[in-house]
């Protein structure tokens, strides 16, 4: 974060969650039908329609936490326009408190991150989860619907409500919002949508290119394009 906080792109902190591809490390979940190599070149994909899809939130300051630690490089090379943060943490609970905590701590009025694997999320979503904390939200979540969420919001640190959630099961909204309410927390839920895990959420995603306009996901259809029939 920088430290100036009198005009609004310091209020306002908008985050990626990102790990650089690897094959045979990324997107497992896909290998088959995909080789390592094919995942961790769409998972790079994603990631570049994910930074656009950032740029196109307007007043925010953009980062991507990332990891392996020693991977600056390569993420400055993917976005010199961002701020760069390892992650920080040793599950995804406690590195997503780490982060929003000190966006928050740092000059941030509101804090949002969002995961790397819904390349065609309309931006105007993102808008949303600004507008919903300025409407008085203590959170804001964007609900996947294989039960996770895409996106989280906040106005001031909230450990219990990301540290005391399993990530990655079925559950992980619902446990976040029954965490939300015993903390008496005002709530706001942005349109649901999907990331892209699984082969049959690949599927998905290949059908619905289809009918999207060619600007969206840019990066993901050239993948489609080269490696899987669009």
């Amino acid at each position: 974060m920088t430290h100036t906080m009198n005009h609004s792109v310091d209020s306002r902190f908008l985050a990626v969650v990102a790990k650089r591809p690897a094959a045979g490390q990324t997107k497992t979940r896909l290998c088959p039908p995909l080789t390592g190599a094919q995942a961790a070149a769409l998972y790079e994909c994603f990631l570049g329609d994910t930074l656009a899809l950032m740029r196109a939130v307007p007043d925010v300051e953009r980062t991507i936490v990332y990891l392996p630690e020693r991977e600056e490089d390569y993420f400055r090379g993917l976005a010199p326009d961002f701020t760069l943060r390892p992650q920080q943490g040793d599950d995804l609970g406690a590195r997503l408190d780490n982060l929003l905590g000190h966006a928050l701590g740092n000059g941030a009025a509101q804090a949002v991150v969002m995961d790397s694997d819904s390349p065609t999320l309309p931006p105007a979503y993102l808008a949303q989860a600004f507008a919903r904390l300025d409407e008085g939200a203590d959170v804001v979540f964007g609900p996947c619907d294989d039960g996770g969420y895409y996106l989280v919001g906040l106005t001031r640190p909230q450990p219990r409500l990301l540290r005391e959630v399993e990530m990655s099961t079925p559950r992980v909204l619902a446990d976040s919002l029954a965490i939300a309410q015993e903390l008496g927390l005002r709530v706001a839920l942005l349109p649901t949508w999907y990331d892209v895990d699984t082969a049959a959420e690949l599927e998905r995603l290949r059908q619905e290119l289809r009918h999207l306009p060619p600007a969206v996901a840019a990066h993901t259809r050239g993948w489609f394009a080269r490696d899987g029939g669009l």
